[in-house]
């Protein structure tokens, strides 16, 4: 892995840069996640591989520091991100995400402007108000949170058999998971899905499968946002169907 010093954050982002051909394509995980976890067998795929790829993880998750004073909402997320890509220079980037991190990946592409080439995203946030899990987690104080709420979801989560989720979930900083499930119950404004509608850039949404019906696909294809669904998959897309994952996002990639 390499390392990238993110300033005024008191830590560094940790990320995978497999070389290939093209613009970087950015991936972004979900909360509790990381990348280095999720995507290395979605990256390895025939679909994407020989492509660069960026597999970061978000400060306060995977190999990444989790520094106290950061402040672990979307934007700030966002930012880190943007100051990686302008470390590395580089002239123009895709970016994907999934779940939280197509909240991020969203705010990260409004903040890259003309360097942004596609943006595809995974079941995100749009909306204020959050998901059931991040609702649960947001609902409970940051210190009590810590203190005994996240190993209780790790528990919950081995004891069901989810032991690779728990494990990266134990892994994750409580008070950067807090924070982040704080910032998607608060959402933004503009909301990630108005700033997702009005992006010229090409825009994909993928849906799991099992998620249908999903109700906030409603009113995007109008805007323009392709909408792609992949088989055999709920909501934990990188981890239910890879391949089919890759698939859907190499159409993105491709797409006018």
């Amino acid at each position: 892995m390499k390392s990238f010093a993110v300033l005024d954050a008191g830590g560094s982002l940790r990320y995978h840069d497999l070389a290939g051909d093209g613009a970087a394509l950015v991936m972004i995980h979900g909360l509790g996640c990381a990348s280095s976890c999720d995507y290395p067998t979605v990256a390895a795929d025939p679909a994407l591989r020989g492509r660069r790829m960026l597999l970061v993880d978000l400060l306060g998750s995977g190999f990444s520091d989790r520094p106290e004073a950061f402040g672990y909402t979307i934007d700030d997320h966002a930012r880190s991100v943007v100051a990686l890509i302008d470390a590395l220079e580089l002239p123009r980037v895709d970016v994907f995400g999934h779940s939280m991190g197509g909240s991020v990946a969203i705010a990260a592409a409004a903040m890259l402007g003309p360097r942004l080439g596609r943006l595809i995203v995974g079941e995100p946030n749009l909306d204020p108000g959050g998901g059931q899990f991040s609702r649960g987690i947001a609902a409970i104080p940051e210190a009590e949170y810590c203190a005994v709420g996240q190993d209780a979801i790790v528990r919950a989560a081995a004891a069901e058999g989810n032991d690779i989720w728990a494990a990266s979930l134990a892994r994750s900083a409580a008070y950067a998971v807090q924070r982040t499930a704080r910032s998607l119950v608060e959402g933004s404004d503009p909301t990630w899905r108005s700033i997702l509608t009005s992006l010229p850039e090409p825009r994909t949404l993928i849906v799991g499968e099992l998620s249908l019906p999903y109700g906030d696909a409603a009113g995007l294809p109008g805007a323009g946002v392709e909408i792609a669904i992949v088989p055999r998959a709920g909501h934990s897309i990188p981890w239910d169907n890879p391949a089919g994952l890759a698939a859907a996002i190499a159409a993105g990639l491709a797409s006018a």
